[in-house]
């Protein structure tokens, strides 16, 4: 992974040095014995010393770490800053000795030194500080290509996704239609065959008009009503305005395949389906009857339509269960809010 550049501008890097230089005249500006060419001096070494080591730090953290990602302070880089800047605050005290000769070497010496550690640990320190925190946003936004990327990979699996198990028990309701000569057998192939063109069709579209979906569920409930006859009851009240509207691709269908694959459907106890609107939802919901021994009911249909809505839109369904009707609320989306 490619690591962010530490960049600091050289504005930045003269007009603190230049500021580190006048503070450090500011002690000889209190002093009764103030010398003009003294501070100058002093001013001078120390905004050059300061200049040199933003330099020398810069391109120190800039090198290449090893394959190791280090979120602590590199103490031989440390080191080797340190050392350098003694060596540096060394030659520019002996300059300043050049200049003012009649300075006593030995203190002055000292007290460079000593003020060359402290700022050669404050810029060390602030750019090591610059330095991860440019790496960790880096890491950051990988990790959030990295992330997107899977959401999408998911998605595609997602849009993709038909139970083997549905055509798989349509052909055998179809083969059952066509051994006792069922005059529907046609009308069965062709809503069938609606049903797989739906789903072929809509699987390279992130959203559908809501009155495409319902022609997928017309298909799909003609289907399975062949299977089930009248102990599937099924009631649409959607208004104009809200097949106006969008949904993913085949979200109704699956809430509806959720309910009859967990719940009993039968002549003698009916599965009622009904799907409306409430203000800025659609509601789908039906009566309770939850086949025996199913511990796995309505995980994976659900999981599915949640992930679609999160990815895709950032919203989150609602689910309500009170052991007598199961709802699913869909929040509407409008054509403007799509684009």
């Amino acid at each position: 992974m490619k690591r962010s550049p530490l960049h600091i501008s050289h504005t930045t890097i003269w007009v603190s040095a230049v500021t580190l230089g006048l503070l450090s005249s500011v002690p000889q500006l209190a002093s009764h014995k103030f010398n003009v060419a003294e501070a100058a001096v002093n001013a001078g070494i120390t905004a050059a010393f300061a200049v040199l080591m933003w330099y020398f730090n810069i391109y120190m953290l800039s090198r290449k770490k090893d394959t190791r990602r280090m979120q602590s302070i590199s103490y031989t880089k440390l080191l080797s800053s340190l050392s350098f800047g003694l060596v540096i605050m060394f030659g520019l005290a002996w300059v300043q000795q050049l200049i003012l000769s009649h300075i006593n070497f030995g203190p002055t010496m000292l007290m460079v030194e000593v003020r060359g550690i402290l700022i050669n640990l404050v810029f060390y320190m602030f750019l090591n500080l610059l330095q991860q925190n440019y790496e960790n946003q880096h890491v950051s936004m990988e990790l959030d290509k990295i992330k997107s990327d899977n959401l999408a990979a998911q998605y595609e699996l997602l849009k993709q996704q038909i139970n083997p198990h549905f055509l798989f028990n349509s052909l055998n309701t179809l083969k059952a239609m066509v051994e006792t000569g069922d005059k529907e057998a046609v009308d069965f192939i062709l809503k069938l065959s609606n049903f797989y063109r739906f789903t072929l069709e809509s699987r390279k579209l992130d959203l559908i008009h809501v009155h495409e979906e319902m022609e997928i569920i017309n298909a799909y409930l003609f289907l399975q009503k062949a299977r089930f006859e009248e102990g599937l009851k099924f009631t649409s009240t959607l208004t104009e305005r809200t097949l106006k509207t969008l949904i993913p691709p085949f979200t109704l269908q699956l809430l509806i395949e959720n309910c009859i694959k967990h719940n009993v459907v039968s002549l003698s106890r009916p599965l009622y389906i009904t799907i409306y609107e409430d203000g800025e939802y659609i509601i789908v919901e039906n009566v309770l009857q939850v086949k025996k021994g199913d511990v796995s009911s309505t995980s994976v249909g659900l999981k599915n339509i949640g992930l679609r809505y999160s990815h895709l839109l950032d919203k989150n369904i609602e689910i309500t269960n009170d052991d007598k009707t199961f709802k699913v609320k869909l929040p509407l989306i409008y054509e403007h809010h799509n684009h």
